[in-house]
């Protein structure tokens, strides 16, 4: 079973939705792309439920991407709101 659910959203927003709550990552959409943190960045940038999850939300956020043609990118910059 998944841990979590991917929606996108207008303004090429990701919105991801897991058992403690919810978070956005970016999607641009010119190239369809879906923009994760590092894991060190992550356990930064993460909401507090979610810290833990990295290999989780990396591996189901990868399948999400390759079911919906778009690119997976692990970028250091990448923002999480």
């Amino acid at each position: 079973m998944s841990e979590f659910k991917f929606q996108p959203r207008w303004k090429e927003e990701l919105v991801v939705t897991g058992s403690g709550g919810s978070f956005i990552l970016e999607l641009p959409m010119g190239i369809l792309s879906a923009y994760l943190p590092t894991k060190e960045v992550w356990t930064q940038k993460a909401p507090s439920w979610a810290k833990g999850l990295y290999p989780e939300l990396k591996n189901e956020l990868e399948a999400w991407c390759r079911e919906n043609k778009a690119k997976f990118v692990i970028d250091a910059t990448a923002g999480v709101y």
